[in-house]
């Protein structure tokens, strides 16, 4: 958790990047590689899923490749691509996922406490939105748009590991930080499966 302190305006950013990427991380906590794939809500997503897509979200450019909007245009083929993003292949595991996860978490942390936030940045077209060109903004900009797009995530793994087995965020970032319990929650633990 990032707790109250008085930090410059880039260790904010850092700070709430982070924290949002110990929910998401703390999300698969426990979870088999079954249940890392399982999509228990209306949608296709699942924490395996997830911490694949955040991993290709805080890569540095150099691992990412090809952008789907580089050209302004998403075709069918890159669009399918990116939506595969969101879930683990079959050759794919949770642990190898959370292994690149970690060190890009680590690394794009770094980035950030030693950025300008003021710096002037060009950023991608966003055909989405309906922005088809690219555009100049500030790397204050992306951070936010970073924390954005993060808390929207971990959101989403919050409900999906709720639906999987009840476990909350709190408690499985105990478990997966090794912090003691809190007046409000104990570490997450494995329930024992109920006997007969």
């Amino acid at each position: 958790m990032y707790a109250p302190a008085v930090h410059d305006e880039v260790t904010g950013y850092a700070e709430y990047v982070d924290q949002q990427l110990e929910a998401i991380r703390a999300s698969a906590h426990g979870l088999t590689e079954e249940q890392a794939r399982l999509t228990p809500t209306r949608s296709a997503l699942s924490i395996g899923g997830l911490v694949k897509h955040t991993s290709h979200v805080i890569a540095p450019p150099e691992e990412k490749g090809p952008r789907v909007e580089d050209d302004g245009e998403v075709t069918e083929a890159a669009y399918a691509a990116f939506m595969a993003g969101f879930a683990l292949r079959e050759d794919e595991t949770l642990a190898a996922t959370i292994e690149v996860f970690d060190r890009r978490r680590v690394a794009v942390v770094e980035w950030i406490r030693a950025s300008d936030p003021a710096q002037e940045i060009t950023v991608p077209p966003a055909p989405w939105y309906g922005l088809m060109s690219p555009s100049r903004t500030t790397l204050r900009y992306s951070f936010v748009h970073f924390v954005e797009e993060l808390a929207r995530h971990a959101g989403h793994a919050d409900i999906i590991r709720e639906q999987i087995d009840g476990a909350t965020t709190l408690e499985l970032t105990l478990a997966d930080t090794g912090r003691p319990a809190t007046p409000f929650a104990q570490p997450w633990t494995p329930t024992e499966p109920a006997t007969p």
